[in-house]
C-alpha cells in the first residue's frame, strides 16, 4: 500500500511491483489526465530539477523514460557545463564541456509521464480521491491503513504523503514516539511565471541560474526551457527577500539581479500565466533511522522523511534513489520481515545525508538561517566559497563540484590534498567579485 501518488509514491510503487501480488496507490487529490499542477503538490507550478543521478535512477526504474519525456515535449540539454549558464559572485561562469546531459520539463509533465508508466504495471492500481486517516495494527506491526472508517489490509505501508505527512500522529496512535526531527529555517519565497519561448530570445546558453553571494545578496533568478515552447522563469530568494507580487515587481526584481540577460528575457518574452508564489519556511528532516523498534510493515519515503530547500533541486532525485533502495531492501529481507523497516530507514538516512549537508551547509552561509548548526560549518562554507570561485574557470574543480552536487560522487573528492591545493590556488587567482546586495 502506497500512501501518496507523488514522485516518491509512484517510484516506490514501481520498485516493489514485482514483489507483491497487488500494489495499491492511494492519493488524496483527484489526479488530472493531462499535465497540470494539483493541490497536493503546492510547488508544482515552479521549477524542478532532476539531478543526473536521479535521471539515471528513474531510467533504471522505467527503461526508456528519457525518450518518453522527450516525446512529451521535454527539452534536451546536451551538456550541463555548456547549456546551463551559472552566475554568482559577480561572474558568469565560463562554459566548459562536462559531458553531462540532462532534460528540462515541468513537474506536472514528469509526474504525468511516470504515472502513466506506473499505471500500466499489471500489479499496480492507482486510486485517487482517497484520504488515509491513519494506520491499522498495533505497536509491533502495521497491518494496513484506515480509510473512511474501513481498514485496507496491507503487508507493507509506504508513507509517501509528503512534507505534510501525519506519520508522527499515526505512529503515536500505535504507541510509538515520533521520529526525531530537525528544522533549518531559511525563509525561501519565490514567484514563478510561464512565458513564450522563441528561437534566439536567449543566446547565452540554453537556461540560466543566478545565485546570490550570501554575504551581501539574498536573491535568486532562473529561467528554464520547458515543454510547449515555454520559459519557466522564477524570482525569489532566502529569508523573505521580497518575492514579486505583480508583473511590474517581477520585471523590477529581474532588473535588480546582477545578470542583465535574464532581465532582458523577462522584458522581451510574452507572459502566458499569472504569477504564482510559494513559501518554503524551513528544511525539515525526520530521523526514522533513530527509531529503536519501528513497527514492521511501515516505511516512509520522499518528503515524508526529508524536505529540502527546493533551490537545490534534490527532492525528486532522493525519492528515486530511495525507491531503488526499497526494491533491494525488500528483495533482501522479504516482504513481511520485521527487520525491513529499520534496515530501509538506515539506508534512507545514508541517501539523504549528503544532500542534507549540501543544502543546509549552503543555507547557513546566510547569517539569518537558524537551526542546528552542523559542526565546522563556518569553516566548510569558507572552503565552499573558494570552490565556487575556482569553479568559475577550472574544469577539474567544476567537474568535481558538479559530481558531488549531482550526487554522482562523494564529498570526499573535494577534500583530496591535490584538489584542495588546486582550489586554493585557483580561487586566489580568480578573486571574489561580489555584486551589491539585491
Amino acid at each position: 500500500m502506497i500512501v501518496g501518488a507523488s514522485i516518491a509514491g509512484l517510484t516506490a510503487a514501481a520498485a516493489v511491483a514485482d514483489q507483491f501480488d497487488e500494489v495499491v496507490v492511494l492519493e488524496r487529490d483527484r489526479l488530472p489526465d493531462a499535465p497540470a499542477p494539483r493541490r497536493g503538490v503546492p510547488q508544482g507550478d515552479h521549477g524542478h530539477v532532476l539531478l543526473i543521478s536521479g535521471a539515471r535512477a528513474l531510467e533504471e526504474l522505467f527503461p526508456g523514460l528519457a525518450a518518453d519525456l522527450r516525446a512529451a515535449g521535454a527539452v534536451a540539454l546536451a551538456d550541463l557545463g555548456t547549456d546551463m549558464t551559472f552566475f554568482r559572485y559577480g561572474v558568469r561562469y565560463r562554459p566548459m564541456p562536462l559531458h553531462l546531459p540532462l532534460q528540462s520539463f515541468t513537474r506536472p509533465l514528469l509526474e504525468t509521464v511516470i504515472r502513466g508508466r506506473v499505471g500500466g504495471l499489471p500489479a499496480v492500481h492507482i486510486r485517487d480521491g482517497v484520504t488515509v486517516a491513519g494506520l491499522a495494527g498495533d505497536r509491533h506491526t502495521v497491518t494496513g491503513v484506515r480509510v473512511d472508517g474501513d481498514v485496507l489490509d496491507a503487508d507493507l505501508v509506504v508513507d509517501a504523503s509528503g512534507r505534510g505527512s501525519r506519520s508522527d500522529r499515526w505512529l503515536a496512535d500505535l504507541g510509538h514516539r515520533a521520529p526525531d526531527a530537525v528544522e533549518v529555517k531559511i525563509g525561501v519565497h519565490y514567484t514563478t511565471r510561464l512565458f513564450t519561448r522563441t528561437e534566439g530570445d536567449f543566446t547565452d546558453g540554453r537556461c540560466v541560474l543566478v545565485l546570490p553571494a550570501p554575504k551581501t545578496e539574498r536573491r535568486v533568478g532562473l529561467a528554464f526551457p520547458v515543454e510547449g515552447d515555454r520559459w519557466l522563469i522564477s524570482m525569489g530568494g532566502w529569508h523573505n527577500a521580497g518575492a514579486p507580487q505583480s508583473a511590474e515587481e517581477f520585471r523590477a526584481y529581474a532588473r535588480s539581479l546582477p545578470y542583465q540577460p535574464l532581465s532582458a528575457l523577462v522584458e522581451r518574452a510574452e507572459p502566458l500565466t499569472e504569477l504564482v508564489t510559494h513559501r518554503f519556511p524551513a528544511s525539515r528532516r525526520r530521523h526514522f533511522e533513530r527509531l529503536r523498534h519501528p513497527p514492521a510493515g511501515y516505511v516512509a519515503v520522499g518528503d515524508a522523511v526529508c524536505s529540502f530547500n527546493p533551490v537545490y533541486g534534490q527532492g525528486m532525485t532522493c525519492a528515486a534513489l530511495e525507491a531503488l533502495a526499497l526494491r533491494s531492501t525488500v528483495e533482501r529481507h522479504g516482504t513481511g520481515s520485521a527487520r525491513l523497516p529499520a534496515a530501509f530507514a538506515r539506508t534512507v538516512g545514508r541517501i539523504v545525508a549528503t544532500p542534507w549537508r549540501f543544502a543546509t551547509g549552503g543555507d547557513f552561509a546566510f547569517p539569518e538561517t537558524t537551526g542546528p548548526r552542523p559542526p565546522g560549518i563556518d569553516w566548510l562554507n569558507k572552503y565552499t566559497e573558494k570552490i565556487q570561485l575556482a569553479a568559475q574557470t577550472s574544469v577539474p574543480v567544476r567537474r568535481a563540484f558538479i559530481d558531488v552536487q549531482q550526487l554522482l560522487a562523494p564529498p570526499s573528492v573535494l577534500f583530496r590534498p591535490a584538489m584542495v591545493a588546486h582550489v586554493l590556488r585557483t580561487a586566489k587567482r580568480n578573486g571574489a567579485v561580489v555584486a551589491p546586495a539585491g
